[in-house]
């Protein structure tokens, strides 16, 4: 066993060999680098955490103090060595890259561009969601946009929904804590687009027809219900309007999504926020005209007419909770399911599909 001044002078030799070594292989390894990635790797090889200098390093511990400095020194002469040689290759290879660039053929800009064999589309739910919005453009609604963090007020109250209602229950809503703000103004992730309709009547006075779109949350997960979704909400208020005006224009909504000559029915039904409220119904766009077929459709369930949206005349304390006199104008309202109109017309069976986001799927629309 070599006692401890002899390990000390084995260990001063190594590091004198290995130093002796490492000049000229870090030399050659920079020179044959053709790129800067080669570059940059060569050089970690020497100076990197694993490299072998900082190896070298690491025997310095062992190495008799009078003769450690004068190693240092060697050391810290050979990293300043591969510092000033890694630079300047870098600067050889980035103006061989820049003369490369300078020399080639130039570029014409006048050729039309390469379109690729596999294009992105739209969403089929977007897709859906604008083909709505401009169907009711036509008929001259004009499309808004709010917020899908809202406030109670915007999204209840104004709306005259009852305090004890159930879609106010954190079971159907998802509230979200505001820091800072007075506890009692609450905020939540928007249970419908209806809040447009208040911020809409609450800035504007009327006449107004406004359309709106855009994702909605609620806690519901099945088949057919989705924690978030997509609405679109439409309102229309001016003087003499009546349930009439409102049948009219859903009518025609309805004809030019599903074509003409689809039936449509009015079911009487309850929302807060519609006095009266009615549920629309559209002949099953799956065994409609097929008798034999009708009793095992699963989508109508035999009756030959399935839901695809609610509405109503907007409810007096609607307006008075946005400030419009409910004794000079009268409106309509409506709301309905992207989705579900989405499933109808495309025969998807479970709306969780859509947000699966299967290329397979998606390379349908």
């Amino acid at each position: 066993m070599l006692r401890r001044s002899e390990s000390s002078v084995a260990t001063a030799a190594e590091v004198d060999q290995r130093l002796a070594a490492l000049g000229g292989q870090f030399r050659d390894r920079f020179s044959q680098a053709d790129s800067e990635q080669e570059l940059r790797l060569a050089r970690a090889d020497v100076l990197g955490k694993k490299g072998a200098l900082t190896g070298i390093l690491k025997l310095m511990g062992a190495v008799p103090a009078d003769q450690r400095r004068q190693l240092g020194e060697r050391v810290n002469g050979i990293k300043a060595e591969v510092e000033a040689a890694f630079n300047d290759r870098l600067a050889e290879i980035r103006r061989a890259e820049r003369e490369a660039d300078l020399n080639a053929a130039p570029f014409d800009l006048t050729l039309p561009g390469r379109v690729p064999a596999l294009r992105g589309h739209l969403h089929p739910i977007r897709q859906m969601r604008d083909h709505i919005l401009e169907i009711f453009q036509s008929l001259g609604f004009e499309i808004a946009w709010g917020p899908e963090v809202e406030l109670e007020v915007n999204n209840f109250t104004k709306l005259a929904f009852p305090p004890d209602h159930p879609a106010t229950d954190m079971q159907d809503t998802f509230w979200v804590k505001v820091e800072g703000a007075p506890s009692d103004v609450r905020a939540l992730l928007r249970t419908h687009t209806s809040n447009v309709q208040v911020r809409e009547m609450s800035t504007h006075p009327p006449p107004m027809a406004i359309v709106s779109g855009g994702a909605v949350y609620r806690r519901d997960d099945d088949i057919t219900h989705s924690p978030m979704f997509h609405q679109v909400e439409g309102f229309l208020v001016d003087v003499g309007i009546s349930f009439a005006h409102l049948k009219g224009v859903l009518t025609e909504f309805a004809q030019r999504l599903y074509g003409r000559g689809s039936r449509v029915r009015f079911r009487p039904s309850y929302f807060p926020f519609v006095e009266p409220g009615a549920e629309m119904d559209i002949g099953c766009v799956f065994c409609d005209g097929d008798e034999a077929r009708r009793p095992s459709c699963r989508v109508c369930k035999g009756t030959g007419w399935v839901e695809v949206l609610g509405c109503g005349m907007v409810h007096p304390l609607v307006f008075a909770h946005c400030g419009i006199d409910a004794e000079k104008y009268t409106g309509f309202a409506f709301g309905v399911g992207v989705e579900r109109l989405a499933m109808l017309r495309y025969q998807v069976p479970d709306i969780r599909i859509f947000f699966e986001n299967d290329p397979r799927f998606l390379a349908q629309f």
